[in-house]
């Protein structure tokens, strides 16, 4: 026969269960950024719809823009598609930088984020790991665009260094920016908001710059606007990368740009987050 258990008993055998040996340690940072990106990658691998715009964006980009403006601005479309590719690429690797804003959104909606709070971990891993993930998203992006490209007939004068020169910095350009939407995913309310305030600030920017159409072609008010746009130096340095014509200014600009993003946004993002949090 079971006998009774002293309620005291029961107590020190809780205790005596959740203690530990020593202190609890803290998780390295490599590897607590690591295990987040792990995470991002594996609610792709169950949502794999996710990745539709990564697949789909480029494949549409490319044959829209080069079919239905090639003739009328290069004469060709061959020609147009070693003016214009650079600009695509850019176009669609740039609109891709607010998911992960909107994936950091969407965990403080959901309340994952207050889980967080409590783990032994250093605390940007979060925004780290997501950002690290979306590189996957730019990878696939980045292939399939250049690889429709080839098939169009696209051959980069500056051969396979240029070309990985050119992917290299605008990855490294839109780490910076991904941090400029960080701010937004951190302030407003959903997924959706993140959304339609980045677009809304994108739309202008891809379109109104050097990516599609030659500035000098535009208007003299609108080509001051233009030749302003952070846009306009990232595709001047990608074509002139990938064409073996480097604007060594517009590289300047953008390393810089780059390197000022991310001073400003990232200590403002890891302030709100850790008021947040």
């Amino acid at each position: 026969m079971a006998t009774k258990q002293h309620p005291e008993q029961s107590v020190v055998e809780l205790r005596d269960t959740l203690e530990t040996d020593g202190p609890v340690r803290l998780l390295g940072p490599g590897l607590a950024v690591l295990t987040f990106a792990r995470r991002s990658l594996l609610k792709i691998r169950h949502v794999p719809e996710q990745l539709l715009d990564a697949v789909l964006y480029p494949v549409l980009f490319v044959l829209m823009f080069v079919y239905v403006f090639g003739g009328a601005i290069s004469g060709t479309t061959v020609d147009y598609l070693h003016f214009a590719l650079p600009g695509i690429l850019a176009q669609t690797i740039i609109f891709l930088t607010i998911y992960t804003a909107m994936t950091i959104n969407a965990d403080i909606q959901k309340g994952v984020f207050d889980r967080y709070r409590t783990q032994p971990v250093w605390r940007p891993a979060h925004l780290v790991g997501a950002l690290l993930a979306d590189m996957l998203r730019y990878g696939i992006a980045t292939a399939l665009t250049l690889l429709v490209g080839l098939v169009l007939g696209y051959r980069a004068a500056g051969g396979v260094l240029g070309v990985v020169a050119a992917v290299a910095l605008l990855f490294i350009f839109c780490f910076a920016l991904s941090w400029m939407w960080l701010v937004v995913g951190l302030k407003v309310r959903t997924p959706s908001a993140v959304q339609g305030v980045s677009v809304l600030i994108l739309f202008p920017l891809t379109l109104v710059s050097s990516a599609f159409v030659p500035p000098e072609t535009m208007p003299i008010w609108l080509q001051a606007f233009v030749n302003v746009n952070p846009v306009t130096h990232v595709v001047d340095a990608l074509r002139g990368l990938m064409n073996n014509d480097v604007h060594i200014q517009s590289l300047l600009i953008v390393l810089g740009m780059t390197v000022l993003t991310t001073a400003i946004f990232a200590p403002i993002t890891l302030r709100i987050y850790n008021r947040i949090s």
